[in-house]
């Protein structure tokens, strides 16, 4: 893989990426507050909100004009970083991940119109909300991709022997599947909770999807148990990997305590609204320990998994 100096000229594209990373996840919150105050609806137009670029903010349309005019720079920060990227980018991998992203938040955002014109449909809703979470995970891919931390590896490395003692370029196999399979399982569980979020099932304790919730909740805790011991055991040295874990426990239990409290609270906008975004965040974080639990190569992480 051909390395590219992240320095110089690119720092700007480096800081650029990781605004346009966290950009992402105000958005999703603000999102967020829209499903969760009922807002949806509130605008009963698309593109325009009532014939007008900018309407009086009162009422629910503060939160859905306000999710429109975010979305909207976010999308204009998604174009730049994509042309951006396309022209100072050596690696044609990190500029097929610009596009991508250009092309996830446009989508997202005809999405964002369908569900307004068709009187929030629950299969483009779920559909909507889905799509946010992986045009989050694209923004941490590219921001990642301009890190210091990348190119230092990039250069380490060359130095490093490629298999030893069950370890490929210092990356440990068991680690690499573990933080994966946490990573995928936050993934479903954010489906999940979209699902609940937009049937309306989150407070029906009958309902088959609450229990799924919950009970995927249990199994992600048990893989961060599992994942924590294994981590601790082999990584006592690497602060890279033991930071990410430990931003993850503690993402993760206060998912759990908002998880508790909107049920108690009977939905309350504002916690549900911080549920949804700390649940990305928690994505977010797992997306960045398997980044940095894996080799560089794409071929070299296929083939440990494999194995």
């Amino acid at each position: 893989m051909k390395s590219m100096t992240i320095s110089g000229t690119n720092v700007g594209l480096r800081h650029f990426s990781k605004f346009t990373c966290f950009f992402t996840l105000f958005l999703i919150f603000v999102g967020g507050m829209v499903t969760s105050t009922g807002s949806g609806l509130a605008v009963p137009d698309w593109p325009l909100s009532y014939g007008t670029l900018f309407p009086p903010m009162v009422g629910g349309v503060f939160y859905e004009h306000g999710h429109r005019m975010v979305a909207a720079l976010a999308g204009c920060l998604t174009l730049c970083l994509a042309i951006w990227l396309g022209v100072a980018e050596k690696r044609r991998w990190v500029r097929t991940l610009g596009f991508c992203s250009f092309a996830a938040v446009a989508v997202q955002g005809l999405l964002g119109g369908l569900t307004v014109l068709f009187f929030l449909p629950t299969p483009i809703s779920v559909s909507h909300a889905v799509l946010a979470q992986t045009f989050f995970i694209f923004t941490i891919l590219i921001a990642y991709s301009q890190s210091k931390e990348r190119e230092l590896a990039e250069k380490s490395a060359r130095d490093v022997d490629p298999v030893r003692d069950g370890i490929s370029n210092g990356v440990n196999p068991r680690i690499l599947r573990l933080s994966l399979l946490f990573g995928i399982l936050v993934y479903v569980q954010l489906i999940l909770g979209s699902l609940m979020r937009h049937t309306g099932s989150g407070l029906a304790i009958p309902e088959i999807l609450f229990f799924i919730h919950l009970l995927g909740a249990i199994v992600i805790a048990i893989v961060l148990c599992w994942l924590n011991r294994v981590c601790i055991k082999i990584y006592t040295k690497e602060s890279r990997i033991l930071s990410s874990l430990f931003l993850l426990d503690l993402l993760t239990l206060a998912q759990l305590l908002l998880g508790i409290s909107t049920v108690l609270t009977q939905k309350s906008a504002t916690l549900t609204s911080f549920h949804v975004v700390t649940g990305a965040a928690v994505l977010g974080v797992s997306v960045v320990l398997v980044l940095r639990s894996a080799p560089l190569s794409f071929q070299e992480t296929k083939r440990l998994l494999l194995t």
